[in-house]
């Protein structure tokens, strides 16, 4: 072992080299873009809003409140959540008055059908290659 030199005090921390700069993640033969006709709906990919599409595929419409109590979340989220649907054509809402207290309810869109076709048949698609493996 060197002994320090007198006057100054020994570097208590060895210099190493900088840490590896992590590279872009290599395609997955199989895997799906995150672009172009074979990626997933990003917008229907998160759970709630594919709670949200499905219990709507099944019903005529869903009122705000039923869709809060199916989904087991809060106002506010359930509210993010169906507007940037709403926003994206995926779902209709529709507000109005019963004996005085708001009413807001949801129904898919044509649109919002569609896309939660083409979103199910990917998956479909995906479990198919995952199980043929």
């Amino acid at each position: 072992m060197a002994k320090a030199q007198r006057g100054r005090r020994p570097d208590p921390v060895e210099k190493t080299a900088p840490p590896p700069v992590p590279q872009p993640l290599q395609s997955v033969r199989g895997k799906a873009p995150a672009e172009g006709p074979l990626a997933l709906d990003r917008l229907i990919h998160e759970r709630l809003r594919l709670g949200i599409l499905s219990a709507l595929a099944v019903n005529e419409s869903l009122t705000f409140h039923d869709l809060k109590a199916l989904m087991q979340t809060t106002d506010g989220n359930l509210s993010v959540h169906a507007r940037k649907l709403e926003e994206a054509g995926y779902v209709s809402c529709t507000k109005s008055f019963e004996h005085r207290v708001p009413k807001t309810a949801y129904a898919i869109t044509p649109v919002g059908r569609r896309a939660l076709e083409r979103y199910l048949d990917h998956m479909e698609a995906l479990i198919r290659t995952t199980r043929e493996r």
